[in-house]
This record gives C-alpha cells, sequence and structure tokens, in this order.
C-alpha cells in the first residue's frame, strides 16, 4: 500500500488585502474585466534557497502543488460572472458571497493560491539578504509583544510545529496587533479579519523530501531564508 508519505518521496526521485503589495500581480485583469489567477513567477531559482529548502521540493510545490490550486480555482469560477473580476484576497474576504456549490472549492483553492503567493515573496536566498531582520518598526514591535525577537521565533514554533495534520503558520496584523495564528489546510487569516504578513506552510509536501517527519528542522531552517524586508513592507502597510 502506498501512503501519502511514500508517494512525496517517489514524485520527488521522479521529478492580504492591501498589505500583500505586489503578491498577487499574477492576477492579470483581460479587457473585459475579467480577472485570470495565473502561477506567480518566483523571485529566485528553485535552488537558491539550498541548503535549507532543497531545489527539488521547490520546483515540485510551485510548479506541481501551487499550479494545482490555480487549475482548479479558474475552474470552480468559470461561469461564474460576478466573481470574476474579484481577486483572490477579495474572494477569501467574502466567502458568503461565493454561491454554496462552489464555496469550499473557492476556500481550498483560493487560499492554496493566496497562501503559497504570500509564502513565495516571503522568502530570499540567504546570499540576498534572507534571514536578517533590520532595527526598524517591526522588530521593535516583535520586542514589545514578545519581549524579544528570539522569544517571538520560539513561540511561533511552537505553535506552527504543534499544528494537527496539514496547515500554516502565522504572523498577522489584526486591530493594529501583532498575533501568532494558524489555521489548518488552505484556510487563511484573511477570512477572519486579519491582515497576514508572514506564513510558513507546513503542509508535508512543502519539506518532506529532504526533512522527512522532523518538522521542526525545517522551520528552524526556514527562518534562514525570511525576507524580513518584504515582511517589514507588509507590516508597514498594514499598520497605516
Amino acid at each position: 500500500m502506498t501512503t501519502r508519505r511514500d508517494f512525496l518521496i517517489k514524485s520527488g526521485q521522479v521529478v492580504a488585502l492591501g498589505a500583500m503589495g505586489g503578491v498577487f500581480a499574477s492576477c492579470n485583469a483581460q479587457e473585459n474585466s475579467v480577472v485570470e489567477h495565473k502561477l506567480p513567477q518566483l523571485g529566485f531559482e528553485y535552488k537558491a534557497l539550498e541548503p535549507h529548502i532543497d531545489a527539488q521540493t521547490m520546483e515540485i510545490h510551485h510548479s506541481k502543488h501551487h499550479q494545482g490550486y490555480v487549475n482548479k480555482l479558474n475552474k470552480a469560477l468559470k461561469g461564474q460572472d460576478s466573481l470574476l473580476n474579484k481577486s483572490v484576497e477579495e474572494l477569501l474576504a467574502s466567502l458568503s458571497s461565493v454561491p454554496k456549490n462552489i464555496r469550499e472549492s473557492v476556500r481550498n483553492n483560493g487560499g492554496g493560491h493566496y497562501n503559497h503567493s504570500l509564502f513565495w515573496e516571503s522568502m530570499s536566498p540567504s546570499t540576498d539578504g534572507g534571514g536578517v531582520l533590520a532595527d526598524g518598526a517591526l522588530k521593535t514591535a516583535l520586542e514589545k509583544k514578545f519581549s524579544s525577537v528570539d522569544k517571538f521565533k520560539e513561540t511561533f514554533f511552537k505553535q506552527t510545529k504543534s499544528i494537527f495534520g496539514s496547515g500554516w503558520g502565522w504572523l498577522v496584523v489584526k486591530d493594529k496587533k501583532l498575533e501568532i495564528v494558524t489555521t489548518p489546510n488552505q484556510d487563511n487569516p484573511v477570512s477572519h479579519g486579519a491582515v497576514p504578513i508572514l506564513g510558513l506552510d507546513v503542509w508535508e509536501h512543502a519539506y518532506y523530501l529532504k526533512y522527512q517527519n522532523l518538522r521542526g528542522d525545517y522551520i528552524k531552517a526556514w527562518w534562514n531564508v525570511v525576507n524580513w524586508k518584504v515582511i517589514e513592507a507588509r507590516f508597514a502597510k498594514a499598520m497605516s
């Protein structure tokens, strides 16, 4: 019997609203104002995050998993004229307005598209400033909220590592305050009135080829490629 983990290994062997900045430039408006959701290009090569995140995982994660969410989202929205000019953020922020027969698909696949788009822009190679949080408003806010940046990372680590099954760990701004939250599957804080500024994918497909069942090791390694400049910009916009 082939388990999900076996499949991940075998497949690897064969091969936030305003605060989001340009993350969703991949949703291109046509002349008739219809939005077709697109897979965003990465700002770095698949191998650029090594040794922290391996090239094989990045390629499968981006070109297979994320592309799958985009394809299914577009399929769900086909023929839904009232929804075709909405961004993915707008769809997630007002799921109750999405017809019931496609709501679950939009929630799951729209969430997958949004979450991964944010995730890619949240990272940069260590050789290009990844992992470095400079002095500034975000660092000060983290120290005020959690007593230190290290304490923030420790708290984020504990909450994200303990997610049962698949999900995401988030640093969000809600009511002008920083919070750490987690969501199951491809759910997103946007649907709960928060602005995500940092998100970490802890689905097994994000790390299993390299880290197997050692989710904690993956989380620790990921800090080395966090693009804090992007996170700082999202924070500033969310607080403005």
